[in-house]
């Protein structure tokens, strides 16, 4: 059987804590059959009574567990702890995020482990889907920031298919996805803004995410802690992984050109040489292969390059093979283009045919054939 650890972040929340272990640990744990439920709250030697209330549960219920964070503060150190542990002491399946103020209702549990049990990776509680929202007595003005922030937040991750990118209801399995994240090492952990970059590997970890409906609740007692400062930082965590997420594009696009230079270039010599037209793409098209294969290979994908005499030639070979489709773009589209609007105007040929043709196919083979840095739903090696 499945272990599920709800890990729970609590500070000072003695008037929800008990209402929260009543309602969840021993209302809506017994209705998930399938799945060992367990809550962990993370402390932060809270003033008031909610450890000890937390701990006098624990007597009596061998799934309620209660750590305190340590010396690091900040919402995000003790989910970093609480997964720590969970993993570690309690040999979590998987774990959920969920707040202690009832702003993520216990009800929604059930639907949470129940998409995991279906083979979900990471399960997302979103409040932007069917059967999702937020609390109707929000002023206008807050609705509008959590919706615009969100969709910001989506656009510049290029994530369109998924609809809720900052709420903090989300299961993460642990086998092949979080225990794959350097938990220690995720930006902003002392506030919010880490949930975008747990998210933004989890993602990246997992073959299968699913969005739940979550009605997201007002905090029962006191105000929400997020404020301007979490949301600059939240925001500048989204932007850094939105550029560093399309770092290797940018270095293939920035090959690319080069390679639309030495082709460039060289259609005119070859031509001036007196080569037939289609020679001339074809020898052109050939020495900006070579050109993209290095730097690609000394740079784009560095982190996947390609080493030794044997296996660079062997390599080298098979680029040029799957090249071939790009020659065959080129050498035809190219004279056709050429033949329409004439010689003079070759360079907004080459700059079509390069843009819409050759990149797109180039970037596919380069990822899913030459530096399998893509892992298909054909491949062989398929991720986990």
């Amino acid at each position: 059987m499945e272990k599920v650890i709800i890990i729970m972040p609590a500070w000072n929340e003695e008037d929800n804590i008990r209402r929260m272990i009543d309602e969840l640990v021993d209302n809506e744990f017994p209705k998930i059959k399938q799945a060992e439920m367990h809550l962990l709250v993370v402390d932060n030697y809270s003033k008031d009574k909610t450890a000890k209330i937390v701990e006098e549960a624990s007597k009596t219920r061998k799934n309620v567990h209660v750590i305190q964070q340590g010396e690091k503060s900040g919402l995000g150190w003790a989910y970093i702890t609480g997964m720590k542990y969970a993993i570690k002491k309690l040999n979590a399946d998987a774990v959920i995020e969920m707040d202690a103020d009832f702003q993520h209702p216990p009800r929604f549990v059930g639907p949470m482990v129940q998409a995991y049990l279906d083979g979900a990776g990471y399960v997302i509680g979103s409040r932007y889907i069917p059967g999702g929202s937020v609390p109707k007595e929000w002023p206008l003005f807050r609705k509008a920031i959590s919706f615009f922030g969100n969709l910001f937040i989506r656009i510049v991750l290029t994530k369109p298919k998924l609809h809720d990118l900052t709420t903090g209801f989300r299961l993460t399995k642990v086998k092949g996805v979080l225990d794959k994240i350097a938990l220690d090492k995720l930006m902003e952990p002392h506030r919010f803004a880490y949930k975008v970059d747990l998210l933004y590997q989890s993602v990246k970890n997992t073959k299968k995410v699913v969005e739940v409906p979550l009605q997201f609740a007002s905090r029962k007692q006191e105000k929400s802690k997020f404020n301007t400062k979490e949301m600059i930082s939240t925001f500048k965590v989204a932007i850094i992984l939105g550029i560093k997420d399309k770092q290797r594009f940018i270095k293939f696009g920035t090959v690319g050109f080069l390679g639309f230079l030495v082709n460039f270039l060289f259609l005119r010599v070859f031509r001036g040489l007196g080569l037939v037209e289609i020679l001339t793409w074809l020898f052109s098209t050939e020495l900006a292969i070579i050109n993209n294969y290095v730097l690609n290979n000394i740079w784009t994908f560095r982190e996947a390059k390609i080493g030794g005499i044997g296996k660079t030639i062997s390599k080298f070979l098979q680029f040029n093979l799957t090249s071939a489709g790009a020659l065959v773009i080129q050498s035809f589209f190219g004279p056709l283009g050429v033949k329409f609007v004439g010689v003079e105007y070759d360079w907004l040929v080459l700059i079509f045919v390069v843009v819409f043709l050759v990149l797109p196919y180039n970037y596919f083979m380069y990822n899913a054939v030459i530096w399998k840095t893509w892992k298909l739903p054909w491949s062989k090696k398929k991720r986990t």
